[in-house]
């Protein structure tokens, strides 16, 4: 199974901002939020929470050299910089994720389209 430790897009943009403004120069941060969950669990939910068959998918083959788990510790950014992750129920950071790319349709289905495009194009 792979594994990531899945972090909400305003828990990242807050840790790179704490970085910027408050990090030594020439150091490095790691930025994670302890929310290692497999893919194929998020995939189901995913599936579940837009009123899907969580079974609803296809089994696609690993590409070549693929990490199997990503292992990210945050101590020293959340020691060093004092930050935390706001987004710590994962189902809840999900939903909202997906409301908002329901509600904004328009914004990512032209960048969407023009790659399956593109793809299409190359043969894939």
């Amino acid at each position: 199974e792979n594994v990531r430790d899945w972090i909400h897009t305003e828990d990242h943009s807050s840790a790179v901002w704490d970085i910027l403004t408050k990090g030594r120069m020439g150091e490095t941060y790691l930025i994670g939020a302890n929310g290692e969950k497999n893919n194929i669990t998020v995939l189901r939910m995913i599936l579940e929470a837009m009123g899907k068959d969580p079974e609803d998918f296809d089994w696609v083959a690993d590409r070549p050299g693929h990490d199997r788990r990503y292992a990210i510790d945050s101590t020293k950014l959340q020691r060093e910089l004092g930050w935390r992750p706001a987004h710590t129920d994962f189902a809840e950071g999900l939903k909202a994720t997906i409301d908002w790319y329901v509600a904004n349709e328009s914004w990512w289905r032209p960048a969407k389209e023009a790659t399956e495009a593109r793809y299409r194009a190359q043969g894939q």
